[in-house]
């Protein structure tokens, strides 16, 4: 082995370092995450001269504070998610499946901005130039403030940045990146954390909006060290099927705003389109007159969500039922279905139970529990629900409807695309008042709410 060279371990969960092979990590506590790899030490001098080169102690009264203006990045849902637009000098990294935007999206991206005056650097380690260029040719014109950089070493790289000083700089991917002074190969745990090491300072540093753009595992995690997400500003993931149309874009970390809003895009030939109203959009092709289908409203930050539920309830010829939940917590499918069998006396131990939010959305929030409770009664008695009828509340284990935030906002929504019935908690009824063309029903208890639509 080289002199100055030696061999760590590095767990692939959390990046954890040690000088020998062990069972379970002593950071995070998972089993068999640890890797081989070899990496270079650093000189005592030049250790020296970095902490030589450290800035010095301030106090915090010293500190000038000014309104940092934030970047439009054209995109109104990609401003939405970041929380107003793009910070100068924050790191962001996007992770997400093959194929389902990413590139597509910060090409876009770059492409307002530079068409607004913008400098912008577009580094992409993955593809040519010709192959940028046909996919550009396809989403429109672009301005000369693009510059295009094909090139993988981290050295190259951060020289070309410090002599251009562009305002924005996409990074594509940070798996192929790779530091001549760590031996690894591209993609592994050391050498994706120097190069957003690396990169983070250059955008501290010069104020530089960098982009990374992240592969993701087998799970739905970016790849590499899970440091990796402590380090960058935001994280950024986009969901949905990337043989469908539609995609979403989601924060799960951000330091300058929140991580409940999302932004919906449409997939089409000449790139991603933003969906102005997600509620129609979900609920397009609805069917007419079919039992266990009921709209629910769910809050995405200060958006609502208008979603189609749907149940099927069937008799089961096994011993044990399926129980089957696409879009939601199969978890609380179960819970609902405990208080259905407990407090309604409505047998279902003996069916296959499948619920499915259409239009593949995955939804957290309880305030669906009641949309769900009244799609499978709907569906297990073989009663239409009402076309227009929406409903939305949290179902305890008592089998009462709590109230839920924002539900205002939720009936305001449902009123502007048609909807005259809301059924929703009678806490929150009596906070709203009367609204004008909307019927308001509230209800306590989650017999009350079927006794509604019965």
């Amino acid at each position: 082995m080289a002199k100055g060279r030696t061999t760590v371990f590095f767990c692939q969960s959390c990046g954890y370092e040690s000088p020998k092979w062990l069972g379970q990590c002593p950071g995070c506590r998972e089993w068999n995450t640890f890797v081989e790899e070899t990496v270079e030490k650093k000189s005592a001098g030049r250790a020296r001269e970095e902490r030589r080169a450290a800035a010095a102690p301030v106090c915090l009264s010293s500190i000038e504070m000014k309104e940092e203006q934030r970047i439009r990045s054209g995109s109104e849902e990609l401003d939405r998610v970041l929380g107003g637009g793009i910070v100068p000098g924050s790191l962001v990294l996007v992770g997400g499946d093959p194929g389902i935007g990413k590139s597509t999206l910060l090409l876009q991206v770059c492409r307002t901005l530079s068409s607004d005056g913008h400098e912008v650097l577009y580094i992409s380690g993955e593809e040519s130039l010709k192959q940028i260029r046909l996919r550009a040719d396809r989403i429109g014109t672009f301005s000369d403030r693009l510059r295009l950089f094909c090139e993988t070493n981290l050295d190259i790289i951060q020289d070309t940045i410090r002599s251009g000083r562009p305002e924005i700089v996409i990074i594509d991917s940070i798996q192929t990146m790779y530091s001549e002074n760590i031996s690894s190969a591209p993609g592994s745990v050391s050498q994706v954390r120097e190069a957003t090491s690396v990169l983070m300072q250059l955008a501290k540093g010069l104020g530089i909006s960098v982009f990374i753009v992240g592969h993701v595992t087998k799970e739905g995690t970016v790849a590499g060290p899970r440091v990796l997400e402590h380090m960058v500003d935001t994280v950024l993931y986009f969901e949905g099927d990337r043989h469908a149309s539609y995609r979403i874009l989601r924060a799960v970390k951000n330091r300058f705003g929140s991580t409940n809003e999302i932004g919906v895009f449409e997939m089409r030939e000449n790139g991603l389109v933003e969906v102005e109203n997600p509620s129609e959009f979900m609920l397009n092709g609805r069917p007419e007159a079919a039992s266990g289908s009921i709209v629910a409203c769910s809050m995405e930050g200060t958006r609502p969500i208008l979603l189609e539920i749907q149940a099927l309830v069937a008799k089961s010829p096994l011993a044990m039922p399926r129980r089957t939940a696409a879009g939601m917590d199969y978890n609380r499918v179960n819970l609902l279905l405990a208080v259905l069998e407990k407090r309604l006396k409505l047998p279902l131990s003996n069916s296959d139970v499948y619920i499915n939010i259409a239009g593949g959305i995955r939804i957290n929030e309880p305030a669906v529990d009641l949309g769900v409770v009244l799609a499978i009664v709907s569906s297990a008695r073989d009663k239409v629900i009402d076309e227009k009828v929406l409903a939305f509340g949290e179902v305890g284990l008592s089998g009462e409807v709590r109230a839920v935030s924002q539900a205002a906002g939720r009936v305001q929504e449902a009123k502007k695309l048609g909807f005259t019935t809301v059924i929703l908690p009678e806490v929150c009824r009596e906070q709203i008042g009367r609204i004008e063309g909307v019927r308001l029903c509230g209800v306590r208890t989650v017999a009350d709410a079927v006794g509604v639509i019965l």
